[in-house]
């Protein structure tokens, strides 16, 4: 399969999750999973959207993904910046996927 520039996020969202890869967008929001319950599928892909550090995911994103995983926080701030955000997840899906 090629891939070119999609510039439009849930459009991409919807033709990765008609590949059969399951999308997930990272991010604070109701029904979402605690990425420390999360475990990846094996033999599936999986695709993680990371949303604008200030704004986050946009809800239209957030509605085409398969699902939510949200990291757990402690304390009163609940945000990371998006490079931080980012390791943290794919380290952790990366963990869980080589068990």
């Amino acid at each position: 399969m090629e891939w070119e520039h999609v510039p439009d996020t849930v459009d991409l969202i919807l033709r990765l999750n008609e590949e059969g890869v399951k999308t997930y967008a990272i991010e604070q929001a109701e029904n979402a999973i605690m990425l420390d319950d999360f475990q990846p599928q094996s033999n599936t892909k999986t695709a993680i959207v990371m949303g604008n550090e200030v704004k986050g995911v946009h809800q239209d994103a957030i509605y085409a993904c398969t699902g939510v995983i949200e990291i757990p926080q402690i304390g009163t701030k609940h945000s990371l910046n998006i490079s931080v955000c980012t390791g943290v997840v794919v380290w952790d899906l990366f963990s869980k996927m080589k068990r």
